[in-house]
């Protein structure tokens, strides 16, 4: 009974630490609890405790902790679209040109001055340059 009591203690104080440690350590008391429940001796309880904690720990919370501290919202701004894929619409040149990225039309340059993408062509957004797109091959 000490074991599931322990874990409803450790597990209500993650509720103030919020880094999954002790969450992992009422995790392992659960699993302790369960052993010397189930007939085993007190050392193989605390055994249980031991091996189900390290295993909480290094396999589960990283985990959480990632899904935790992921991205919190859509990046919405410009910088989100670089990497993309646009369409040429009206030739891309080293001074000019119009893709459409993200179904909208944009000002763009090539990134290297000596080429050009004609109409139709793939290109790839390398950089947003105020309202101007900087724009590369399709590889």
């Amino acid at each position: 009974m000490i074991w599931f009591i322990a874990a409803l203690v450790l597990a209500g104080l993650e509720l103030a630490a919020g880094e999954f440690t002790l969450l992992m350590l009422a995790g392992g008391a659960t699993v302790g609890g369960l052993v010397e429940w189930a007939g085993a001796p007190t050392w193989a309880a605390i055994v249980a405790f031991g091996i189900a904690t390290a295993g909480l720990i290094l396999f589960l919370r990283p985990i959480l902790r990632r899904r935790l501290h992921g991205p919190k919202a859509l990046d919405t701004s410009q910088q989100a679209l670089v990497g993309a894929t646009a369409e040429v619409l009206e030739d891309v040149g080293a001074r000019s040109g119009q893709i459409r990225l993200d179904g909208s039309i944009w000002s763009a340059r090539s990134m290297d001055p000596s080429e050009t993408f004609t109409r139709g062509e793939e290109v790839h957004v390398i950089d947003i340059d105020g309202p101007t797109a900087v724009v590369w091959k399709r590889e």
